[in-house]
């Protein structure tokens, strides 16, 4: 009888594991990234250890439940990591990595960023949402740029001597995914200078941060950039895939200065970054962005989350961009005359 009983939970064991395997096989991330519907998720931790002033790489374990737009809901335990820079000294919510326990079923996230609020305001809420719709803006104008899902966050106190706090959020696609939707591998070898990767798409990149009045990234130090290659064209130089957004003119937040080197009174005011390319080069890539405006504006008008005073502001800025673009003499001013020459 007792070997019985060991043959009983030994069969238990196998099946939890087939289970909670299935499970991870089920969820797929690449359909997760695809998928542009809000998503809820509950993540229960300490919350007062999460939100105390800890040092980058600070890690709390938690649970994180997903409800998903077909009803169902699955849960995983991770760990929140902190991360970030200047936010982490200047917001109340740190910004976050969350690794997914690996046979977990959500094990196939594995380890993604959490862009949340960096305080809990409306003020705060519209900031991260309009960083949120540079991302989606992207992904209308290139293949090559990162994928993100939106969030509504719920973070619940472990120790229930905390309220439980609801944000919106987003989790980012992983590069070594950007990289293998577009048949390339992600860039690991020396650093490069701008003018060293691949020129079109880098044109594409610097006139998406000149729409979105972004100024601070850097390909040199990959500084807000990531690199990816194609490996069976050892003659096609690395692409160039933008990300973080915070600090662009379009979602403006109180925090955003620009370097002063730049020379420019604030993030709002634009300032193309890119070098200079002919006039036959600007306008084959001008017209994707021109192709994509009605679907730019339609995302925008469309996203519920923000506010109409959001939506105003946004259209409004993408307007001026949009004016420049449709003169020549602008066009040259902007990305020729005034381009980089350093």
């Amino acid at each position: 009888m007792k070997h019985s009983f060991n043959l009983f939970f030994v069969f238990l064991g196998i099946l939890g594991t087939l289970t909670s395997q299935a499970q991870t096989d089920h969820f797929s991330r690449k359909k997760f990234f695809s998928d542009s519907s809000t998503v809820d998720v509950n993540i229960v931790c300490n919350m007062g250890r999460l939100f105390r002033s800890n040092p980058q790489g600070f890690t709390v374990p938690a649970t994180l439940s997903m409800k998903l737009p077909d009803g169902s809901s699955i849960s995983s335990q991770v760990q929140l990591e902190i991360r970030g820079h200047m936010r982490h000294d200047y917001c109340y919510v740190p910004p976050l990595k969350v690794t997914f326990e690996k046979n977990a079923a959500l094990g196939s996230l594995k380890s993604l960023k959490l862009v949340n609020e960096c305080k809990v305001s409306q003020t705060y809420d519209q900031y991260l949402l309009k960083e949120y719709v540079c991302y989606k803006i992207y992904n209308l104008i290139s293949d090559m740029s990162f994928r993100a899902r939106l969030l509504n966050v719920t973070f619940t106190d472990s120790s229930g001597k905390k309220k439980p706090l609801t944000e919106h959020g987003f989790l980012l696609e992983d590069i070594k995914d950007v990289a293998k939707r577009n048949d390339c591998e992600l860039y690991r070898k020396s650093e490069l200078q701008t003018e060293q990767t691949n020129r079109r798409q880098m044109t594409v990149v610097a006139i998406f941060e000149y729409l979105i009045g972004n100024t601070d990234w850097a390909v040199p130090v990959n500084h807000n950039t990531k690199l990816i290659y194609l490996p069976k064209d050892s003659a096609n130089k690395p692409f160039v895939v933008p990300y973080d957004f915070d600090y662009a003119g379009i979602v403006n937040t109180e925090y955003a200065v620009p370097d002063e080197r730049l020379d420019i009174e604030n993030v709002r005011q634009r300032l193309y970054r890119g070098y200079p390319r002919t006039m036959v080069e600007l306008n084959d890539v001008l017209e994707v962005f021109k192709a994509k405006k009605a679907e730019i504006y339609d995302m925008v008008k469309n996203l519920k989350e923000l506010t109409p005073k959001s939506k105003n502001d946004i259209t409004s800025y993408l307007d001026d961009f949009y004016k420049s673009i449709n003169k020549q003499g602008d066009i040259k001013s902007i990305f020729i005359d005034n381009a980089r020459r350093e």
